[in-house]
């Protein structure tokens, strides 16, 4: 008997729902990883940014209103330095802003059965499921990109 699907709904999130909160990123003091989070309390992705390392305690803090998005580039759009969450594979370079990100990317790819809301009904067409490419989404490479998924979420020990 053939277990039932794996159902993944789109929770219809963007990309920047991911920049309100911690992004991990490459220290460039240590090369470990640091988190880049907010100073303000307000929840805009373009506020006031500090970036912090529990390794090696280097700190910077970004003016704000200032981001770059590097096309091609698996970078953050404050201080250019390159995401921690981010593996090669042999399809092309796999990414994520934090564990929540990566998270929805895992259930999305792990799923057989992908739901997702017409664009006409909530006007999201671009949601981060959506923008993945067609080799993250292609049910053959479902094995090797959890494989990926994983190598990445292990915990660091340094």
């Amino acid at each position: 008997m053939t277990p039932p699907p794996r159902r993944f709904r789109d929770p219809r999130t963007k990309p920047y729902d991911y920049l309100v909160g911690v992004v991990l990123v490459r220290c460039p003091g240590c090369d470990g990883p640091a988190r880049i989070a907010r100073i303000s309390p307000d929840t805009w992705w373009w506020s006031t940014r500090r970036l912090t390392c529990a390794h090696c305690g280097l700190t910077r803090t970004t003016k704000g209103n200032v981001l770059a998005f590097a096309h091609g580039v698996p970078v953050d759009p404050w201080f250019g330095l390159p995401l921690w969450l981010q593996i090669r594979t042999r399809h092309g370079h796999l990414w994520a802003y934090n564990r929540e990100h990566l998270t929805l990317i895992r259930e999305f790819v792990a799923a057989t059965l992908r739901e997702r809301a017409p664009w006409y009904d909530t006007g999201a067409k671009m949601t981060v499921v959506a923008r993945l490419p067609r080799w993250v989404t292609k049910a053959g490479n479902r094995d090797e990109i959890l494989r990926a998924i994983d190598r990445i979420r292990t915990p660091v020990t340094r």
